[in-house]
């Protein structure tokens, strides 16, 4: 129970800042397109060269920085690739958040329940 809350408020803040830029950036190619297991390659094709590549710091694997642009919206989108080279997540964030959840979801709870278990 102790990794359940934190993985869930990590989820809930995703998907509240999802439901807004989902829909101002629904039609971007980025968001439209890109779809799970697809090839570092075939993003590049659909979006472009992304702004910074950088290695996960989690698990193994390979992260993209993207900038999505509207009139007067501008928001940072990844996409992170699995140590195949695969499309296993994309989100409305950069790949430093991405990792920095990532990393708080795996922490101890600090709850000070004492670990009665």
């Amino acid at each position: 129970m102790n990794r359940t809350l934190p993985v869930l408020v990590i989820a809930l803040m995703t998907l509240a800042g999802c439901n807004t830029d989902s829909q101002i950036f629904r039609d971007q190619p980025l968001v439209a397109k890109v779809e799970m297991g697809m090839s570092q390659e075939q993003v590049q094709q659909i979006g472009g060269a992304p702004l910074s590549i950088s290695n996960r710091t989690v698990e193994p694997g390979t992260c993209f920085d993207y900038k999505l642009e509207q009139p007067e919206h501008r928001q940072p989108y990844n996409i992170s690739f699995d140590s195949r080279g695969k499309v296993d997540h994309k989100s409305f964030m950069t790949c430093a958040e991405w990792s920095n959840a990532q990393m708080k979801a795996r922490e101890p709870s600090r709850s000070g329940s004492g670990g009665g278990y």
